[in-house]
C-alpha cells in the first residue's frame, strides 16, 4: 500500500487567534481543505481544550477514504502540527495531499515551517519485502 505521509510543524503563526483557539473554526478550515479533489472525507472529530472564556487550543482529525488529516493547535505559543497521510493504492493522491497541506500552512500564516515527507509502503526503500507474512 504505497502512500505519502506529510508532516509539518508551524511556528509563530500570524493567523487570526480564533483559528488556533476555536475547534469549530479549525473544523471549518480542515473540511474546506479536505474538499480538495482527490481527498474524500468520511468522518471527523474535533475537540476544544479549555472553555469558551479561556480557549487553550484544539485538536482534530478528518478521516479520509484515502487515510487521514490530524491537526493540533497551541494558541499560547501560536504553533500548529499537521499530519496528513494519503494512500496511493488505486491512484496517486500525492498532488492532492501536497496541495491540501500547502493550503493549511498558508491559512495559519507561520513565520517558520518545518516540513517532512515520507514515502510509505515501498518495500524496496524500507529494507526489502516482509518474507514472514503469509
Amino acid at each position: 500500500m504505497p502512500g505519502l505521509h506529510l508532516l509539518a510543524e508551524l511556528y509563530d503563526c500570524r493567523c487570526a487567534l480564533r483559528l488556533l483557539a476555536d475547534a469549530g473554526t479549525l473544523r471549518e478550515l480542515c473540511l474546506a481543505v479536505c474538499a480538495t479533489p482527490g481527498l474524500t472525507p468520511v468522518g471527523q472529530i474535533f475537540h476544544q481544550f479549555g472553555n469558551a472564556l479561556d480557549p487553550s487550543g484544539a485538536t482534530g482529525v478528518v478521516v479520509l477514504a484515502e487515510s487521514h488529516l490530524a491537526v493540533h493547535t497551541w494558541p499560547e505559543v501560536r504553533a500548529v502540527t499537521l499530519d496528513l497521510y494519503v494512500c496511493n493504492f488505486s491512484q496517486d493522491n500525492s498532488a492532492a495531499a501536497r496541495l491540501a497541506c500547502q493550503r493549511l500552512i498558508s491559512a495559519f500564516v507561520p513565520a517558520r515551517v518545518l516540513r517532512r515527507e515520507l514515502g510509505r509502503g515501498i518495500p524496496d526503500l524500507a529494507g526489502g519485502s516482509d518474507k514472514t507474512r503469509k
